[in-house]
């Protein structure tokens, strides 16, 4: 220390220059560095003391323990004192001197500074000029020295400096990773616990529903078992019923054969008196047995009767033109698309499930799953008639050519005809064996065709009161039949996905058309009878070229199955009735689709009226709205 102090001035002034800092300060400093880190060792003469002077302190018996036969006085003080002597050293605190830290050469120091900060050229011309100075032999330079420590402290403080700041980048970086791990661990967290909220919601409501469902469940066995007992009380019934009917067969040909030979001419010569007294007796005698025979036997004769008189209806030959192809070329004023809500008739209790627009008059029918139809006067709808006699809901209607007549399908499984002018039912089509989908007539009005849950479709004779043909090749129920305009061409639509032609006069599939992914609701023919629209349970909407039958194009406004399809009189706007309650106005000619919502509830039917003016709808809360 004492040769840092002693310093030339020159070589100071120069690290002055090369650091920027005072002298003064530098030797400060550096004496307090030299009055901090002198250490040295000094001699310590321990001088032993007398023994009348020494103080002995207690010996545990358990610490020393002399063997017998060796008891020694002298040996024990010895001992004694060895003992104290061991445990002051090891009380005493030793000093041991720090390890010299070299300083560093102001040279070296010089050069590293200039290797850290980059400046190598200002490196390379320090070195070439000191070591020229350094050969030349001046002296001053030898004696420069070593650099203070202060100056090593500070570089030191300031590379620990710089290594506090690039941790303190890391541990900022580190934070703001963190925080948005937190942010995101909160949002999935909030997400996962609504999540789980409504799964808690939702079990809650199963829970209650299961609940409810037991209930509901549990009210339906004492159901259950009066019905068994019912069933097996109808069947006994049913069972005495046909042995009754048996025996009554039995007689009624007997009765048949009776009139067949009173025919041939074999004479039975039977008292007039007792004949007249027999037929009071049977009279005042009559049982349900007896009177059902009776009236059998009536019915026989009078079906005999009509049957004389009646022929089968014949299918026209000639092909008669289509009377809408004149409207068509009549009709060109622009499409209409802009209905508004304009009335709505609360017509039945249950839902509406088909609408007729009459040819001739400004009057519609509308059929309900409440058992009746209704023909209602426009534009105020007023009710004319309702027809009572269905069993079951009905499912369609159709209007003869004339519009004088009118054809109804119902579940259960009839076909009627009704006069328009009384409101009575004046033929009735039974034969299928499941509920009735539709009802066509056609163009000539002797025939009327149906199609039925049971696959198959049935077309009627309406003078001779017949089936005429049954249509078997649909696999699955057959929704909807309606007749080529002016001719005997049939097309169906069957919950098999296809669409089948049919020649009405010979019953034979001509073509099958395929491409629906789901079962078809409905199918018609356009006015013009060039093309086909249909439309399924998935709401697809398919238009078929009906010249080369081949598809023109699928519109998909699912995924609520389509009701009902039917063309405006121009067939240039396409209209269909969708399960919730949208009536889609399709534009053939853009491939525009428009919507008419005010349904609150299921839209089943959709029709336009002759001018295309109107729309009416039928919906599933009893009610026919109109469109204007």
């Amino acid at each position: 220390m004492a040769a840092e102090q002693g310093m030339p001035s020159s070589a100071l002034r120069v690290l002055e220059e090369a650091l920027g800092m005072g002298l003064t300060a530098a030797g400060d400093a550096a004496d307090a560095v030299a009055a901090e880190g002198a250490y040295y060792l000094e001699q310590v003469t321990i001088t032993e003391a007398s023994e009348e002077d020494y103080e002995y302190e207690e010996i545990p018996d358990d610490n020393f323990s002399i063997p017998e036969g060796e008891e020694d006085l002298a040996k024990a003080i010895q001992m004694a004192q060895e003992q104290v002597t061991d445990t002051q050293i090891l009380e005493q605190k030793t000093v041991f001197p720090s390890k010299h830290i070299v300083p560093e050469v102001i040279e070296d120091f010089l050069c590293n500074f200039l290797i850290k900060m980059g400046m190598t050229r200002t490196l390379d011309c320090f070195q070439s000029e000191w070591y020229e100075l350094i050969q030349k032999g001046v002296n001053e330079l030898r004696a420069v020295g070593n650099v203070p420590d202060v100056y090593t402290q500070i570089m030191l403080l300031e590379n620990e400096n710089k290594n506090l700041k690039k941790d303190l980048k890391h541990y900022k970086q580190a934070a703001d990773k963190a925080r948005e791990d937190l942010l995101k661990t909160q949002k999935e967290r909030d997400f996962h616990r609504m999540h789980h909220k409504r799964i808690d919601q939702e079990k809650n409501k199963l829970i209650n529903d299961l609940k409810g469902l037991k209930l509901h469940y549990a009210s339906y066995e004492p159901t259950i078992r009066v019905l068994h007992e019912k069933h097996h009380t109808l069947l006994k019934e049913k069972m005495l019923t046909s042995l009754e009917r048996d025996r009554a067969i039995g007689k009624i040909n007997e009765l048949q054969a009776t009139f067949k030979n009173v025919a041939i001419g074999h004479n039975y010569h039977v008292p007039k008196i007792k004949v007249a007294q027999n037929c009071e007796k049977e009279n005042t005698s009559e049982g349900p047995t007896q009177k059902g025979v009776r009236e059998a036997r009536e019915q026989i004769k009078h079906k005999t009767k009509m049957k004389d008189n009646t022929k089968d209806s014949e299918f026209p030959i000639d092909i008669q033109p289509n009377p809408n192809l004149n409207l068509f070329k009549e009709n060109l004023c622009p499409a209409k698309f802009d209905y508004k809500l304009h009335n709505i008739f609360r017509l039945h209790e249950l839902p509406v499930s088909c609408i007729a627009m009459h040819p001739e008059k400004d009057t519609l029918v509308s059929c309900g799953e409440d058992r009746l139809w209704k023909l209602v006067a426009l534009p105020k709808g007023n009710v004319l008639v309702t027809g009572f006699g269905h069993t079951d809901w009905l499912s369609d209607c159709c209007f003869h050519p004339s519009g004088n007549k009118l054809a109804t399908s119902s579940g259960d499984t009839t076909v009627k005809l009704w006069d328009l002018c009384k409101g009575d039912c004046i033929l009735t089509f039974e034969g299928h064996n499941h509920a009735v989908w539709s009802c066509t007539w056609h163009s000539c009005g002797s025939f009327v065709a149906s199609s039925s849950l049971d696959t198959t479709s049935k077309i009627w004779d309406v003078n001779s009161e017949i089936c005429r043909c049954t249509l078997y090749g649909h696999t699955d129920s057959v929704n909807s039949i309606e007749f080529f305009p002016s001719s005997s061409t049939l097309l169906t639509g069957s919950a098999d996905k296809s669409l089948s032609l049919w020649d009405a006069r010979t019953g034979k599939c001509e073509q099958s058309l395929y491409g629906h992914m789901h079962s078809v609701n409905d199918a018609t023919f356009a006015p013009r009878g060039h093309m086909i629209a249909s439309c399924d349970a998935c709401g697809v909407i398919k238009l078929w070229d009906f010249r080369k039958l081949l598809p023109i194009v699928s519109i998909d406004v699912g995924p609520s199955p389509g009701n009902e399809v039917n063309f405006d009189s121009s067939g240039r706007v396409l209209a269909q009735a969708s399960g919730t309650g949208v009536i889609h106005l399709l534009d053939l000619k853009s491939g525009q689709i428009h919507k008419l919502m005010g349904h609150d509830t299921e839209a089943h039917t959709v029709v336009f009226s002759r001018d295309a003016e109107r729309v009416f709808s039928g919906g599933s809360d009893g009610t026919v709205r109109e469109w204007s």
